[in-house]
């Protein structure tokens, strides 16, 4: 199954500089947003240092089954999402090692959301509250559920979703790519089918915009997939733009 895509970041309306990172790599069948967390330009530096390292094992393991993984292979997962879990670890791994000589690294970290397409499957994972949506037949679901102290409080019933878009908690994460050791991965399996659209963003994006309105955007057949990323931050950024934001948007064909 073909792919096409789109893709599109921006530092927003009160940020002074862009902790968000993204890979859109058609070759690897790769995708990824990462948006990083620290102070100063520790996030910056945490985004970078964990997109490198995802893709590079994403890449290392591209057709070579003699690749020696860091991680054992889990038997209940397909290779292709063994793959993306290790690739996350490793990059978790390398942070821990890099900030042990870089002080500038110290208590950073990143979310993220990232995706490896197979022939007709899909593996999907992601750590903290960048997001993934899924529009097939018109319908969009979140396939992804945040690890985050607000996401938690809605599983347990004690607050609904309107009253998460503005809980004083709300960018506060459970979970991030930190370098701490036992980082549970969480990896979601699809069969793809043809017209399927995929999103990835960070919270500057679904922080601000609502489910109706995303699936508005990406369903837009009007425009080609890069034109409704920039489209999304547009809107995102008309209404203050109080955070980093990035999309990536993939469609099966």
């Amino acid at each position: 199954m073909n792919l096409r895509f789109g893709a599109a970041s921006d530092t927003g309306r009160v940020r002074s500089h862009n902790e968000d990172r993204f890979v859109a790599d058609g070759e690897l069948r790769f995708f990824a947003v990462v948006d990083g967390m620290g102070g100063h330009n520790s996030g910056e530096l945490a985004s970078v240092t964990i997109t490198d390292a995802v893709t590079a094992f994403i890449r290392e393991t591209a057709g070579d089954s003699d690749k020696t993984w860091p991680d054992g292979l889990d038997a209940r997962l397909s290779i292709l999402a063994n793959r993306l879990r290790v690739a996350i670890r490793a990059a978790n791994r390398t942070l821990a090692v890099r900030a042990q000589t870089n002080t500038a690294l110290d208590g950073s970290g990143a979310t993220l959301a990232a995706a490896l397409f197979g022939n007709d499957d899909l593996a999907i994972s992601h750590v903290g509250d960048c997001r993934a949506y899924l529009l097939r037949g018109g319908e969009l679901l979140q396939i992804t559920r945040d690890h985050s102290v607000v996401a938690e409080q809605m599983a347990l019933g004690l607050i609904d979703a309107a009253a998460a878009r503005t809980h004083p908690l709300r960018h506060v994460v459970t979970r991030a790519v930190s370098g701490q050791a036992g980082m549970p991965v969480d990896i979601l399996e699809l069969k793809v089918q043809p017209g399927d659209r995929l999103l990835l963003c960070s919270d500057g994006v679904h922080g601000v915009l609502t489910d109706p309105e995303i699936a508005d955007l990406i369903g837009d057949s009007s425009r080609g997939l890069e034109q409704i990323c920039a489209a999304a931050i547009e809107r995102v950024n008309s209404r203050g733009g109080p955070d980093n934001a990035t999309a990536v948007l993939v469609e099966a064909v």
